[in-house]
Formats: structure tokens, sequence, C-alpha cells
């Protein structure tokens, strides 16, 4: 039987699902709407300061929450957590096309509403894949996982277009409506489902960075996605100016959505994979498939380069994250898997601020070769030292076994 079958019926999950699907779609639509009505609002001499202003705006306060609300969020369950988040979203992004009817909408109004909107994305985040730990048995987690990173890359091979569509009818705070709608359904979906009972009041007191900091295999995974994340940085910033039309950007990104969805539902459905070897390997052939766009190819060669990495990629979050929901007990999990949001967060868009420079002075293709490189050294590297991890567990069973003989 498929492991996505006991997923999909489960009681509860299986209701929260279908909203989850529309919320993605929505956000994919987002994707699109956001940039495009900073460019509408925005004065004409620094329009490309707003844009980048509200992207950054629609992702990076949610490292801000993940720290400075922690005291007040721990403790409540996953479903809690994403259920907030669904209904932050609702109500800024809302006020978005309000204001937009009215005629009140100005480019510092809609920066801030954006920012407010953002504030419990770590939280929502860490929400989701708590539910999964606290509804489902372990050996379903990465099929969960899995499913909720194809839910994530479909929506953008369809947000986007169907953004396009709806923006030339309705205009982007129409589009941005239609995402709060969505968020509005999830929030509500989130509120049926009967929260977990908590375990003791100690279980929570532990903010999440303080644990990955005690945890060596903690601390070496949240290396291991930053140093990835930073590297994935300067791509977005690549792809525009390696692209040589709209057309093919699109046609770029659709590429990698696609191999995404493929792996993320293939992985999923291998329920004994061993997750430490899945998710190197993942960094490692992300890398390694990066570095052939940088060799002048033609464009299908191009598109299936990235179809294949979009392919590799898939695995990460859903391995990584059923690391840290195996290492660390569920009723501890939130204020965990925030933290870790909040560092990814932080790194894809530093590693855009960085890479701009360098796409700027090495060209996009370079570019390309250069971020594989690099990622396929931080693979490496993780690989290293994951293997030389395992040498004194290996020693100490070795010890216990030779004992037991013994005696």
């Amino acid at each position: 039987m498929s492991p996505y079958r006991p997923v999909v019926r489960h009681p509860v999950f299986g209701r929260v699902l279908p909203a989850l699907v529309l919320s993605a779609v929505g956000d994919g639509m987002s994707a699109v709407a956001v940039g495009w009505l900073a460019l509408e609002l925005a004065p004409e001499r620094s329009r490309g300061l707003w844009v980048g202003l509200a992207v950054a705006a629609y992702a990076l306060p949610g490292a801000v929450g993940a720290v400075v609300l922690a005291p007040a969020l721990r403790g409540r369950s996953g479903a809690h957590l994403a259920g907030l988040d669904a209904t932050l979203r609702a109500v800024f992004l809302g006020a978005i096309g309000l204001l937009a009817a009215c005629e009140a909408l100005t480019i510092p109004r809609y920066i801030g509403l954006l920012a407010l909107s953002a504030l419990l994305n770590a939280w929502g985040t860490a929400g989701r894949y708590t539910l999964v730990a606290e509804l489902l048995p372990k050996e379903l987690h990465l099929a969960a996982n899995a499913l909720l990173t194809a839910i994530a890359e479909a929506s953008t091979v369809a947000g986007p277009a169907l953004a396009g569509l709806l923006i030339a009818v309705l205009g982007a705070p129409a589009v941005l409506t239609i995402d709060a709608a969505t968020f509005a359904v999830l929030a509500l979906s989130f509120r049926l489902v009967r929260p977990v009972p908590r375990a003791g009041p100690g279980a929570e007191r532990a903010a999440g960075l303080a644990v990955i900091r005690h945890d060596r295999q903690l601390l070496r995974l949240t290396a291991l996605s930053a140093g990835f994340f930073l590297l994935f940085g300067p791509i977005p910033v690549a792809v525009p100016l390696f692209a040589g039309s709209a057309a093919e950007v699109g046609l770029l990104y659709s590429a990698f959505g696609v191999g995404a969805v493929i792996g993320a539902v293939t992985v999923g459905q291998l329920r004994r994979l061993p997750l430490w070897p899945v998710t190197i390997g993942a960094v490692l052939c992300f890398g390694l498939l990066l570095v052939p766009l940088g060799l002048g190819l033609p464009l299908w060669a191009d598109l299936l380069t990235l179809a294949l990495a979009g392919l590799a990629w898939a695995p990460f979050p859903a391995a990584s994250t059923a690391l840290f929901q195996r290492a660390v007990p569920a009723e501890r999990l939130p204020p965990v898997l925030a933290a870790r949001s909040a560092v990814l967060v932080l790194a894809t868009p530093v590693g855009t601020l960085l890479g701009a420079p360098l796409v700027h002075t090495a060209g996009p293709a370079a570019t390309f070769v250069l971020c594989g490189a690099g990622t396929v050294a931080v693979g490496c590297v993780a690989l290293v030292v994951h293997l030389r991890s395992r040498v004194p567990r290996v020693d100490r069973e070795l010890q216990a076994t030779s004992s037991s003989t013994l005696r």
C-alpha cells in the first residue's frame, strides 16, 4: 500500500489537506502579485528599491517573529500555530485589497502590511510540520513531509501562470485579496483540528535555538541547511539575466518545479530511506546539476538540467525535516522548527544580496558554476563530518557487544 494513502485518509490531517492545497495556489499567485503591485505603486525613479523591499517584507519578518514571539507562542499545538499564521496572512493581505479598493494604498502602507502579514511565517511552517509529528506515526513522517513539499512545489508551477491571467483581468490587489481568502479558509480548517494535548509545563521552556545549539546532530543539520540555502540565494538573481526572454524565465522555473514535484512524490513512496545520506546526497546532486547551466548548452538541455535539479532538491526538505521530527519530541518541536525556519528565512536573502554583485561581475553562467561548486563543497564537508560522527558510535556498539559476550 502506498504510504500516501494513510496520510491522505487520516481523519484529522486529511481534512486539512484541501485547504493546504488551496492556500499553496494562492501563495503561488502572490509570488507574482507582490512584486507587480509594488511596481505599480512605487515612484518611477526608485521602483527597483521598492520592489526589493516588498519581496523582502513578505519573508524576512518571519525570522524576527521566530525570536521575538517565542515566549508567547511556545507550548501551543501545531494546528494552533499554523492557524495563527494563516489568520494573520488573511487579515493583512485582505487589508491591502481593501485599501486598494478605497484608493488609499500607498507604497509605504503596502510594505508595512506585507511585513505584518509575514510576522508568523516561521511559526506557521513549524506548526504544519509539528502537526505531522503530533498526528501521524513516525513511519509516515517522510511521506507527509514529501506531500507538503509536493504541494508547495506544484503551486510554483500553477500559481504564477494563474496570477498572470488574473492580474491582467482583475489587477494585482485582487490577486492578493484572493490569496487572503485562501488563507482564511486555511485558518478555519486548522481551527477545526482538535488541539493535541501538550506535555508538562517544563517541556517548552527551552528556546528553539538553545535546543539546536546543544544537540550536535541538529546543529550540523541546521548548518548544512543554512549553507545550502545561502548558496541557492544568487540563483534567482542569475536566472532572469541568463534567460533570453520572459518566456524562457517561466520555462526554466516551470522545469524546476515539475522536477521537484516528481521528486517529492517519489521520495515519499520510499518508506525506509536512510535520512542523513538522502539529505546530504540531495545537496551534492543539486550542486553538481547547477554546474552544466554555465556551459552554454542549448535551451532544451538547460530545461532538462533544471528538471533534474528539481528532482534532486525535493528530498532535502522532506528528509531534513523528518530528522528534526525524530530527534525532538513533538511537545518541544514548534520552537525548534521555528528557530530553524528563522535561520533559513535569513540565509536565502543574504545569499541573494551577496549574489547580486557576483552576477554583475562574473555573469550568470559563471554564477551557476561557482554556486554549484560551493554547494558540492558544503555537501562534501557535511558528508565527512557525518562519517566521522558515526565512528565513535560504532566503536561504542562494538564495545558493548564485546562486554555482553564476556559476561
